[in-house]
């Protein structure tokens, strides 16, 4: 009776350390709610900004680096991106992806 009593509380901290597992990549729970905030930041900075297209541009973050995707429609829109993205506080560094397309006419 006692090895059963054993094996379920065996079962049941190893089930409960597994659900406090965050994504890959990740060290801990408080850094993916940075991440996000960051994340956060950057898009509202975006949204902010009136050269920057916040709908055409991605923000993922993972351990305060930032990568950015999309496109923009000029070669300043893309380095302004980067410059909003680099003074939010948190961000370690940014990397930027995002590829200039210009207007169809």
């Amino acid at each position: 009776m006692k090895k059963i009593l054993l094996a379920a509380m065996i079962s049941w901290l190893g089930l409960f350390a597994t659900a406090c597992s965050v994504t890959s990549g990740q060290q801990g729970t408080a850094e993916y709610v940075d991440d996000a905030t960051i994340t956060a930041r950057v898009k509202s900075r975006f949204a902010e900004d009136k050269t920057v297209a916040a709908t055409r541009i991605q923000v993922e973050t993972l351990k305060g680096t930032v990568q950015l995707s999309g496109f923009a429609t000029s070669e300043a829109e893309r380095q302004r991106a980067a410059q909003l993205a680099a003074a939010v506080p948190g961000v370690k560094q940014v990397q930027n992806a995002v590829v200039v397309q210009p207007p169809k006419s």
